[in-house]
């Protein structure tokens, strides 16, 4: 009888040499100790792990360890058919599906050369669903804010608003947080019947919430002093580590790819770019970061108001309107090395594509995750504070582990 293959053969060092330490125990001084905060901890917003070394309350340094939750999906990428890649965009930023379906999407059309063919009713609904989807996104990283840093109010109203939104989204594809809606050339299916009025339903419904929240979390007097002149970040720094989204704007660079880049229908929609102003601290605290997603917020509910009035007037709803006219049936750009990206809630999200000509396969689909890049910032502004004030830090950085464990 053949001797059965041992597949995986136990090693007591295995977990050290996968992830090894920074600090060295044996070099530590006295009153110096590494703690493991994470990667099981709500505070780290995900299985992430930061090998801290401490001096007392103080923090002296730390490392983010990363891979706990591995997608492997530049892998499945290059195995993978363009439309099919699709879902799998949809699991790295889950809070932000729709946003990164837009950027992908957007990229593959580039290398066709559709990108100018597509309709604007698709474009303006693309629209619409993407800034609902970062308002959701918004929610989530001022909700789970506010219990970094001990307060529950904010959380419970922003889930209770969020569902209104995720019920929206769901009826317009079928999913609650992983849509597959906005395909190459088009969209799955055009938008329900009374899904605008719905959608201005929601604006009218939100805009006194939103008024609310910012009288209970941003202009709160503990959470003033929690986040203002903590986790500043210069904005030299920001530029240098490759920060995007509410993390740089943050920091005073009105740096917004919507506006920088023009891409879809944003250059013809009125909305602003807020940034970091140091109204309450420092420009590039946490209040800072908080605050400029609040606004955006504002901002968001201005965009959608005029997506929907251009899809109840000049682009409204026709019987011979197919979203899936220009959904091609194989996907074969010509070969070519090609960089697109767009402006997800939590930054720039970029997909660099290899293409051979031959197949309608990637060879290579690399992701720029702003995730990833706003994290490698962690260390550089959290040495000197109080363990406590790492918490907070974290949190206003808003950091999703399935894109940066892409």
């Amino acid at each position: 009888m053949e001797k059965r293959q041992i597949q995986y053969q136990f090693q007591e060092d295995h977990l050290i040499n996968s992830s090894k330490n920074l600090f060295d125990e044996s070099k530590l001084k006295m009153e110096e100790m590494v703690i493991n905060l994470g990667p099981h901890h709500p505070s780290t917003h995900g299985v992430l792990r930061l090998e801290v070394l401490t001096d007392g309350e103080y923090v002296v340094d730390l490392v983010p360890h990363l891979g706990y939750l591995h997608r492997c999906f530049e892998k499945h990428a290059e195995n993978l058919n363009f439309q099919q890649i699709i879902p799998y965009v949809d699991r790295m930023d889950y809070m932000a599906a729709i946003n990164s379906e837009h950027a992908f999407a957007m990229g593959v059309e580039k290398m066709m050369g559709i990108d100018e063919k597509i309709p604007k009713r698709v474009e303006y609904i693309r629209v619409l669903v993407a800034e609902l989807n970062r308002l959701a996104s918004h929610f989530i990283a001022i909700g789970t804010y506010g219990l970094d840093i001990g307060a529950t109010t904010p959380f419970l109203w922003m889930m209770r608003d969020r569902e209104h939104i995720l019920r929206l989204l769901e009826w317009v594809s079928g999913a609650r947080m992983l849509y597959n809606y906005i395909w190459v050339g088009g969209l799955y299916y055009d938008l329900p019947v009374g899904f605008e009025e719905r959608c201005t339903e929601f604006i009218n419904y939100f805009e006194p919430k939103l008024q609310e929240l910012k009288e209970l979390v941003i202009d709160n007097k503990i959470f003033i002093e929690r986040t203002a002149n903590v986790g500043v970040l210069p904005l030299d720094i920001a530029i240098n580590y490759g920060t995007s989204g509410p993390v740089l704007r943050g920091s005073g660079l009105a740096h917004d790819l919507r506006k920088v880049d023009g891409y879809s229908v944003y250059p013809e929609l009125d909305f602003e770019v807020p940034i970091g102003e140091g109204k309450m601290g420092t420009v590039g605290d946490c209040w800072d970061r908080t605050y400029v997603r609040v606004l955006e917020c504002w901002e968001s509910l201005k965009i959608m108001k005029q997506c929907v009035k251009q899809l109840t007037t000049d682009h409204k709803r026709d019987r011979t309107f197919d979203p899936q006219a220009l959904v091609p049936k194989k996907i074969r750009p010509k070969a070519m090395d090609f960089y697109s990206r767009a402006e997800n809630p939590k930054g720039e999200l970029g997909f660099f594509f290899r293409t051979n000509g031959k197949s309608d396969i990637p060879e290579r689909l690399k992701v720029r995750a702003c995730s990833f890049c706003n994290l490698s910032v962690l260390p550089e502004i959290s040495r000197g504070v109080l363990l406590s004030d790492l918490i907070a830090i974290i949190g206003s950085i808003d950091v999703v582990m399935g894109e940066v464990d892409r």
